[in-house]
């Protein structure tokens, strides 16, 4: 039986002095019930909670750590660095490698500006986006989440061109006006936006593979319209790669899928677990930002240099022969057990996966968009990410979020995981 005595007083305690006990709304576990367990350490793929729990973990910091927790060479390149100061707010040659690796793996970027969070990357790509083509209006889809900046929290109005209303309070409707909220994976829609105010719309974001409506991977030639109707109508098309950068492939979902935006936004792996972001674009484009143009953006711990290092080490661990062939195995292996669990149990489970990211919706149809994922069975999530985490296995607490395999999973965690997984469901399936 899973205690939880020590986690549970320390959820009390945070309580009383955290917004909701949590700095981040998902940890609260609200969508799946029960203690969020209080991590004391990670180690490879597992943590271990103060009660001295372990868990097989596949949040990996929300997919960060796609090298696993605490990996030697990670750390060790921390330690030198910290020795030397943690923050200077001046330049280092740190920046300039990391960068220099940006550019080489993303054909589409010719100039990068980090920042320290995925939010403040995709809200600055949207700014330069505005002044580069003097227009106001945004499009992004529903479904896709770019950070909390005021104008991506907004959904789609009743009409097409009934523009964003505000999605959370305090964000004003002027703001929200100037966003249009559009169906996941269906270009017609985008069309028509384009055709009734195609000269207003600045630029498009999306999540080439969405994320946070859990994985739903783009429909063929959906990305490729995006792209051939931003040029046609002089709009910039923005991929927020925050999740996708370096997961999908070492440049990329826009390597996996052939496509170049004209901005792009990173963070998660890039800072190798250590908080960045990152946003980068023809150089044109770049330009425009201060202190070269007009377009001003600036951040005291930008390019810190423990983000820094962080991210070098990890790419560099990316870059050993084998890494992704060994994510996508290892992925492939655990979609297919999941499904195969389903199926015995008699429990319908569809499973989506692109790469080393992964989502068992609990439902009998596709998903494909968010309309359908929304018609996942919540209550059930639920209960399986109980049963999971009583039997040592870390999940989400969302049914709308992925789960994440890192180069520290093997096939002892996939083994006990879908072991797991099997008398979760059976247990789902006999009540």
């Amino acid at each position: 039986m899973l205690s939880l005595a020590r986690s549970e007083l320390a959820w009390q305690e945070a309580q009383r002095y955290l917004a909701g006990g949590v700095n981040s709304p998902v940890r609260a576990f609200r969508a799946v019930g029960g203690t969020p367990p209080f991590i004391q350490r990670g180690a490879g793929a597992r943590l271990y909670d103060l009660d001295g729990n372990e868990y097989i973990d596949y949040v990996c910091s929300w997919g960060a750590l796609i090298a696993g927790h605490a990996h030697p060479d990670v750390v060790e390149r921390l330690q030198r660095a910290v020795e030397r100061g943690t923050s200077y707010g001046a330049p280092t040659e740190l920046e300039t490698a990391l960068a220099r690796r940006v550019v080489e793996l993303f054909p589409s970027i010719e100039l990068v500006r980090f920042v320290n969070s995925g939010t403040e990357a995709t809200m600055s790509a949207i700014r330069l986006a505005r002044a580069a083509t003097g227009r106001a209006k945004i499009v992004k889809f529903t479904g896709c989440y770019h950070g909390h900046a005021d104008p991506l929290l907004a959904t789609a109005g009743s009409g097409l061109l009934t523009f964003g209303i505000p999605s959370s309070p305090g964000v004003t409707p002027g703001t929200a006006a100037d966003t249009i909220s559009l169906p996941y994976n269906q270009l017609e829609p985008v069309e028509e936006a384009f055709s009734q105010a195609g000269g207003e719309i600045a630029a498009v974001i999306v999540e080439p593979v969405a994320g946070n409506m859990g994985v739903v991977p783009p429909a063929e030639g959906f990305l490729q319209g995006l792209r051939e109707i931003t040029r046609r109508h002089g709009a910039l098309l923005i991929f927020d790669e925050v999740i996708t950068g370096f997961r999908l492939a070492p440049g990329g979902a826009q390597e996996l899928y052939g496509v170049q935006p004209d901005l792009t936004c990173l963070g998660k792996i890039l800072g190798g677990g250590l908080p960045v972001g990152a946003y980068g674009g023809r150089r044109e484009l770049m330009e425009l930002l201060a202190p070269l143009g007009p377009v001003y953006q600036a951040g005291t711990l930008s390019g810190n240099p423990l983000a820094m290092e962080a991210g070098l080490a990890t790419l560099e661990l990316l870059r050993r022969p084998g890494a992704y062939e060994r994510l996508e195995a290892l992925s492939a292996r655990l979609a297919d057990g999941l499904r195969r669990a389903s199926e015995l149990a008699g429990v319908p489970v569809a499973v989506n996966r692109t790469g080393s990211m992964l989502t068992a919706f609990f439902t009998s149809e596709p998903v494909t968009s968010y309309e359908t994922a929304t018609l996942a069975d919540t209550a059930r999530y639920a209960r399986f990410h109980q049963a999971m985490l009583r039997r040592g296995v870390y999940l989400a607490p969302s049914q709308f979020e992925a789960a994440f395999v890192s180069l520290a999973h093997g096939d002892e965690e996939i083994d006990r995981t879908l072991e797991a997984a099997e008398e979760a469901l059976r247990e789902i399936a006999s009540s």
